[in-house]
């Protein structure tokens, strides 16, 4: 393969790293919490966490988990928000040998006994406002051991009392649960004091996470993410970060803004575990749509780098108070999860004088596969060039690639990318070529100059009269109107063209009408690609990440 690329690659950004410098991630995060003992690795609602904390706490709770006699590569489940307790059980989880299951706190009983079952997970540790979900499934699983946290229990003294109080008592975010057979977080922490952490022996072929996929192409499914895949994209995120980081004034100890949650693969590697292996600081935001309490914990603590998502970055920018804040230190804001559009990266530069770097990746690759430079002072409207180490092929429906700047299906080969998905070898074999490239099910175009643009993914194309027709062109055109706040394009049926467009929409301005829209779409866009129907909303549906469902927008047309 000629790699077109490495010819792009930024000064100094090596084409290659070596996974094989750590035997684990256990060795990855404990090397980081002797280096950095007296550093503060997180912060949540101001209580502050060092790594000689975070390494104690998760000595005491993993030595408690090898207490419950589970054996090597038993699954834990993680259900929880960005608090203090998911970075010490992470650590614990990994450090006694088992594998973390990683489950988004806001699930149904439906799809909470699918991912326990699943994944054959023994062992939970959940946040308590969500335990009353687990309470309805948890006779049909196979899980025996319960730990459940609070908000308030690790704030300490008073102020977790009264954290705990509001929680449960002002704003009732705790319904009645009964799991007789719990343990409570510090009550495990207690236990485990007494016990000795025993060792466990760990390769890069262990495995390391189940991280679900969203389950938009069918039935949720487990990747199988190893040690080696976790390690690798660490240091790939590492290797590539540099230009961005260098750049003046150089800043001793990082503090990156963790408002992602914590159990997506995108703020697990590029918060967490990126953070660890740097020493930062991670700023643990539990609930990001706050936008008002999110800023005002933005505004305690001078930030370096701020990974976010398109619909986040767009509501930050409507926020009034968000101008107010000091850039100053912001070396990098990165983009990922959905395509970031040139409204929003345009206002984003002018406020914060730095452009969104805008990368792409899946859970199946760690996440990351591409990145635009991370010192890139424009928008390029790209995902950027293949990350160090990694290998990205243009491929038509037979496998083969296509011309350079014809559209394919974007197929990634690196370190970074799983071995499967989790018990379902027929499901991998649909997605991995005989020559290790895994399939995105995301079409995209790769320039002369190596960067790559994702047109769309292959089911969310929209067929016009024999016309392929790609929201994320839609989308990103009709979000620079003016009075668009955010937009989704879907395809429904049409008895004349086979499918039509419609659009569904926010509006930033009241007085927005669809004849305007229309006028403007027209000027935009050629015939077969302008919408046919406009719908206005008061919001669109969202992944608890902030990326748009079109898949409900369209399924919703279906059942109607």
């Amino acid at each position: 393969m000629d790699k077109i690329w490495l010819k792009s690659y930024p000064p100094g950004v090596p084409t290659e790293i070596d996974a094989g410098q750590y035997r684990s991630l256990v060795h990855l995060q404990e090397e980081a919490f002797r280096k950095y003992a007296d550093r503060n690795a997180y912060v949540c609602m101001d209580k502050f966490l060092t790594y000689a904390e975070v390494d104690a706490y998760s000595k005491k709770l993993g030595a408690w988990l090898q207490s419950r006699g589970l054996k090597k590569g038993a699954r834990v489940a993680l259900m929880m928000p960005n608090v203090l307790q998911y970075p010490i059980a992470l650590a614990a989880v990994l450090r006694a040998g088992y594998v973390v299951v990683n489950v988004n706190p806001l699930y149904t009983p439906r799809e909470l006994e699918h991912q326990l079952n699943d994944s054959g997970s023994e062992a939970i540790i959940i946040l308590e406002n969500f335990a009353t979900t687990l309470e309805q499934v948890l006779g049909k699983t196979s899980v025996k051991h319960i730990v459940v946290a609070s908000m308030g229990e690790m704030l300490g003294g008073a102020k977790g009392m009264l954290v705990n109080f509001v929680v449960r008592n002002v704003k009732k975010l705790v319904p009645a649960f009964s799991l007789p057979n719990a343990v409570r977080f510090k009550q495990a922490l207690a236990q485990g004091g007494g016990m000795k952490l025993t060792p466990v022996e760990l390769t890069h072929t262990d495995i390391a996470f189940l991280q679900y996929t969203g389950g938009t192409t069918g039935v949720s499914k487990g990747a199988a993410l190893s040690h080696r895949n976790i390690i690798a994209n660490i240091l790939q995120s590492e290797a590539w970060s540099q230009p961005g980081l260098n750049k003046a004034p150089r800043v001793e100890t990082l503090t990156i803004v963790c408002a992602l949650p914590l159990y997506h693969i995108f703020a697990l590697t590029a918060c967490a575990l990126w953070g660890t292996r740097m020493g930062a600081l991670c700023l643990l935001i539990p609930n990001p749509r706050d936008i008002g309490g999110f800023i005002k914990e933005l505004s305690k603590h001078p930030f370096h780098i701020l990974p976010a998502v398109n619909t986040l970055y767009n509501a930050m920018l409507n926020h009034p108070d968000f101008a107010k804040l000091d850039f100053s230190g912001l070396k990098i804001a990165n983009g990922g999860g959905m395509a970031v559009q040139q409204a929003v990266n345009d206002k984003w530069k002018k406020v914060t004088g730095i452009a969104i770097v805008e990368g792409y990746g899946l859970s199946e690759t760690s996440p990351v596969a591409t990145c635009n430079p991370s010192d890139s002072a424009v928008f390029t409207g790209t995902i950027g060039l293949p990350v160090p180490s990694t290998d990205i092929a243009i491929l038509d429906d037979a496998g083969q690639p296509v011309a350079l700047g014809q559209p394919g299906e974007i197929a990634i080969r690196g370190p970074q990318v799983m071995s499967g998905y989790w018990n379902r070898p027929d499901e991998t074999a649909k997605v991995m070529t005989p020559d290790g490239f895994f399939k995105s099910g995301d079409i995209g175009v790769m320039d002369e100059r190596g960067y790559v643009k994702v047109v769309d993914r292959k089911k969310d194309m929209i067929l016009v009269s024999g016309f392929n027709v790609y929201p994320n062109e839609l989308e990103g055109v009709i979000a620079l109107h003016p009075g668009v706040l955010e937009c989704a394009c879907v395809g429904v049926p049409d008895e004349h063209s086979g499918e039509a467009v419609k659009v569904f929409v926010v509006r930033k301005d009241p007085a927005l009408t669809a004849e305007a829209l229309m006028a403007y779409c027209k000027e935009q866009f050629t015939g077969y690609k302008r919408p046919k129907f406009i719908e206005f909303r008061d919001e669109l549906p969202k992944t608890n990440v902030g990326k748009i469902l079109r898949r409900v927008l369209r399924d919703e047309k279906k059942v109607a």
